[in-house]
């Protein structure tokens, strides 16, 4: 099935692991989810305010990536 991955990064943009589901990465769009609590819980350490940040960037580029995988894994196939 053909993933969008403009709508993948847009998931992962409203909330962090979303477009990983959407891409049907489960657990790994668990673990961005929370990757993204714990460095919300250190931002009380100052630490969180740059990691959260990063896994949040990093979560969308990896929708849109993870994405764009399938895809072409999925032409090859067919």
């Amino acid at each position: 099935m053909q993933k969008n991955p403009g709508i993948a990064a847009v998931l992962s943009f409203l909330i962090i692991g979303l477009g990983q589901v959407y891409n049907g990465q489960i657990s790994k769009g668990l673990l961005f989810f929370g990757g993204a609590i714990v460095s919300g819980f250190l931002t009380m350490i100052i630490i969180g305010f740059i990691l959260l940040p990063v896994i949040w960037l990093y979560g969308i580029y990896d929708a849109y990536k993870t994405a764009n995988n399938l895809n072409e894994q999925s032409r090859r196939v067919v």
